[in-house]
């Protein structure tokens, strides 16, 4: 059973797969989802049951990965036989109810707006029940609520702070252009559908304010900073241009995930097959750049330095850009 969110014991709050994978990569935080207890999101039903009634994660702490990140049941679990969780139909977050939520592939918890302030947390005192040894499995107690877990409330639409998020509602559903037609994103002051939203990077003089993403031709090194080049040009009046962003020394050495940041660009340099840029903020605008080998001389680009890695991702996806 996969689980697109859950409720942390420590933090006592509701995160995403994608708010666990922030903040294990996150080096100004202490936060190690190995150690964390994650349960039910339905209240209900997790009041139901003691503090050793818990889910596991799944890639969340892989920086990689193919498979999209969730939260699932571990063999012990237990649900209410009413948790909307278990069954397809009244799962909140289930876009095709007619397809079991096991042999789902794509990202089916679309944000409805991606919030350009970072989230922030408070970890939770722990209190005596907290710190004590959880008793031998019982049977479930009523709830201490007021209405069934069936028939509790749907939670708020979904809004997310982490960019990894839209991009893999977008990547892993890239197959299905009238889902990403339907479902709707805001980012600041504009709202579109996904599909709008995310701009292959070629066409990024049409609109600015997008998601624009494209191949990676080439990732250059520059010991302190990096240069992404796209495979596909910009074509203005009949004329082709190279496009590319780059990553600074001063933007790479403040990042607070700066280690497996560093760590996953060197590894991909040489590994370039498959792998997509995607980034917000900022918009390719053309530049002349003096050439290495005549510095005399200046040639035209399309270019752009990003200026916050939270909006910036590299990841494979294989087939994205395929008709």
């Amino acid at each position: 059973m996969k689980f697109d969110n859950a409720y942390c014991v420590s933090l006592d709050e509701k995160l995403t797969i994608y708010d666990v994978r922030d903040l294990n990569f996150d080096e100004t935080v202490e936060f190690d989802s190995s150690r964390e207890s994650f349960q039910c999101p339905n209240d209900a039903c997790r009041a139901a049951f003691d503090s050793g009634n818990r889910l596991t994660t799944y890639n969340a702490s892989n920086p990689r990965f193919k498979r999209t990140p969730h939260f699932k049941n571990m063999p012990s679990t237990r649900h209410l036989p009413d948790c909307p969780y278990l069954s397809p139909e009244t799962a909140p977050s289930t876009l095709d109810p007619e397809q079991p939520l096991d042999d789902i592939e794509g990202e089916q918890n679309f944000p409805v707006e991606l919030l350009l302030t970072r989230r922030t947390y408070t970890r939770k005192v722990p209190s005596a029940a907290d710190t004590r040894p959880a008793p031998p499995a019982a049977e479930p107690m009523p709830a201490a609520v007021d209405i069934p877990a069936a028939h509790e409330a749907k939670a708020a639409p979904n809004r997310t702070s982490v960019f990894a998020h839209p991009v893999e509602c977008f990547v892993s559903n890239h197959a299905n252009k009238d889902l990403l037609k339907r479902m709707p994103l805001t980012i600041g002051e504009l709202s579109l559908n996904y599909n709008a939203f995310f701009k292959k990077v070629e066409y990024c003089q049409d609109r600015q304010g997008l998601i624009y993403w494209g191949r990676i031709k080439e990732i250059k090194d520059y010991k302190t900073s990096f240069s992404v080049v796209f495979d596909k040009p910009l074509w203005v009046d009949k004329k082709r241009y190279s496009i590319n962003v780059y990553l600074s020394k001063a933007l790479i050495d403040n990042y607070r995930q700066r280690t497996v940041f560093l760590e996953e660009i060197k590894s991909v340099i040489d590994q370039a097959e498959d792998l997509y840029c995607f980034f917000y903020g900022v918009t390719p605008h053309l530049k002349q750049v003096p050439s290495k080998k005549n510095p005399d001389q200046t040639f035209s680009v399309f270019s752009c330095e990003i200026d916050n890695l939270d909006h910036f991702l590299i990841r494979q996806a294989p087939g994205l850009d395929a008709p």
